[in-house]
């Protein structure tokens, strides 16, 4: 049995779940999110108000969906209820990011233009200096694919490090051409 997939979900107060099927809706107090489960899944509710999601055999398959759909059922939990924020810091001499708005992002990254960046539905961002902005949303893979996509704007390079980065994240650094 998934370890992870046979845990419950505790449903925290203010945070309504609906059931419909394969589809489950989430409505907390960030907002609304609508998953549909893969076909062998079944969910359920408990007496005691949780959520249970189970398989109806040990094939390959079943198997991985399992714990996929309990993480993501969880996720919206969470999501609905404290959000998602991913930070990141720009490094290099120049660059700089400039907040248009709480939808929209100016960076200027080194290329002979700005690079404008607007946020999808659910998504929003936040300037905290010229070098570290953070994206928030509801919903971790929306939150995690933008972030990435601004990220590859600019990578950061392995020689002075220069780029968009994860404020967590450790670039590994080469040694440059030997001198004479």
């Amino acid at each position: 049995m998934s370890r992870i997939g046979r845990l419950p979900i505790t449903v925290p107060s203010g945070v309504e779940v609906k059931l419909d099927g394969q589809d489950v809706e989430v409505k907390g107090p960030k907002g609304t999110l609508n998953f549909s489960v893969a076909e062998p899944i079944s969910v359920s509710k408990n007496d005691e108000g949780q959520i249970v999601v189970a398989r109806p055999n040990d094939e390959r398959e079943n198997r991985s969906l399992h714990g996929l759909s309990r993480t993501l059922i969880n996720n919206m939990v969470i999501g609905v209820t404290q959000g998602y924020e991913k930070k990141l810091e720009i490094q290099g001499v120049g660059y700089r990011v400039i907040s248009k708005g709480p939808k929209q992002l100016e960076f200027n990254l080194g290329f002979s233009h700005p690079v404008i960046v607007d946020a999808p539905e659910g998504i929003s961002f936040t300037v905290e200096n010229p070098t570290k902005f953070s994206v928030q949303g509801i919903d971790k893979q929306t939150v995690g694919e933008v972030a990435a996509n601004i990220r590859k704007i600019r990578k950061p390079e392995p020689y002075k490090g220069k780029g968009v980065r994860y404020a967590d994240e450790n670039v590994r650094r080469k040694v440059g051409k030997a001198g004479k």
